[in-house]
């Protein structure tokens, strides 16, 4: 399809879709917005009517087995994931699935299954956009040896922390049956630190329900099954080891997510600010008195690009690189893991891919 137009239908058009994909996808040369599947007719009209869309499907698979359709930008909560990634596989369409990728690992094995089983098609899992401008040129400092080998990471993330209260809203992310195993924001940045330090031989978790229930979308009390407070401690296959703690329940003063990379020869420090701030890094060698900041070189600096790798992996331009399917089941994996070992209170063993 190097040159011919690629029509593009959405399944699910909501927040991230609206505020990154629509647009994202609009600015590609040769790409056709050219349908929408929402839950009902009458909001994928709305859709398209709104972002100009093209056609409103009565449903998602209308829409997947239309031939006209090329690709399909997947915007649905993780619950759907699968089952949509599995029909337009079989339908021949390329697949951009927004993340978590599934609800469970056994899920997003099928989906990679399926992926390889059609070569052919491009499929991707949209990645976090956290550290994209500063991740290559940490990665190229970890690998020159700036820290030399990775002793211990620490990392505190505190994304949308408030003290514990039942009469807030229940989040999507809070309900099991839309989410899955996954736990608050810990696969988002699992994916972010794989980049940086690998992946993970072994977890131990610690979890806490702080809030029992929560009010929930018809205005009754909702009973909370994942996490608010989560504590894991996993070893690194390539050595060393991660502290990572991630919350929602520890107040309005919880200091801003950051990152510390400890090593044989130096430390790095990553201070996350914001999906709109770019991420403040600071490091030391051995011998160093005080950390000092590293600055970003402008042809290191990355920046969201993910419509326009899918399409340029469409086209057979460049590889998918952020996320494949190969990395997205590793997070799954992990997701798994943590999930069971804080329910047995046992160290849990990750698979292979």
């Amino acid at each position: 399809m190097a040159n011919e137009t690629i029509k593009v239908g959405f399944v699910g058009a909501g927040a991230n879709t609206a505020l990154r994909h629509i647009p994202g996808l609009r600015a590609q040369q040769g790409v056709e917005l050219s349908g929408v599947a929402n839950r009902t007719i009458e909001s994928s009209q709305t859709a398209v009517d709104k972002f100009e869309l093209g056609e409103a499907y009565p449903t998602w698979l209308h829409l997947i087995e239309d031939p006209e359709i090329d690709a399909i930008c997947i915007g649905t909560w993780p619950y759907m994931h699968s089952t949509i990634t599995l029909a337009a596989l079989d339908n021949g369409k390329h697949v951009l699935c927004e993340a978590r990728m599934a609800m469970n690992s056994l899920e997003a094995r099928d989906m990679y299954a399926a992926s390889v089983a059609n070569p052919d098609l491009i499929t991707q899992i949209v990645p976090p956009p956290h550290l994209m401008a500063c991740e290559k040129h940490l990665m190229d400092l970890i690998a020159d040896g700036f820290i030399g080998e990775v002793v211990n990471v620490s990392i505190r993330v505190t994304d949308g922390s408030s003290y514990p209260d039942s009469d807030t809203e229940v989040h999507w992310r809070q309900m099991r049956e839309l989410s899955g195993n996954n736990v608050m924001t810990t696969g988002i940045w699992y994916e972010n630190l794989m980049r940086l330090v690998g992946t993970a031989s072994s977890v131990s978790a610690n979890a806490q329900i702080v809030v029992p229930h929560r009010r929930g979308w018809d205005g009754n009390r909702y009973p909370m099954t994942i996490p608010d407070q989560l504590d894991v401690i996993y070893s690194l296959a390539g050595g060393g080891s991660v502290n990572m703690t991630v919350t929602t329940v520890s107040g309005s003063f919880a200091p801003p997510t950051e990152i510390w990379i400890f090593g044989t020869e130096g430390t790095l420090r990553i201070e996350v600010g914001g999906l709109d701030v770019d991420p403040k890094v600071t490091g030391a060698r051995k011998g160093d008195q005080v950390m000092s900041e590293i600055v970003v070189p402008n042809e290191k600096r990355g920046s969201w690009r993910v419509e326009e790798e899918f399409i340029n992996a469409i086209r057979g331009i460049e590889p998918v690189t952020r996320s494949n399917f190969t990395d997205a089941v590793k997070y799954m994996e992990f997701t798994d893991a943590v999930q069971q070992s804080w329910q047995t209170g046992k160290r849990v063993y990750l698979p292979g891919l």
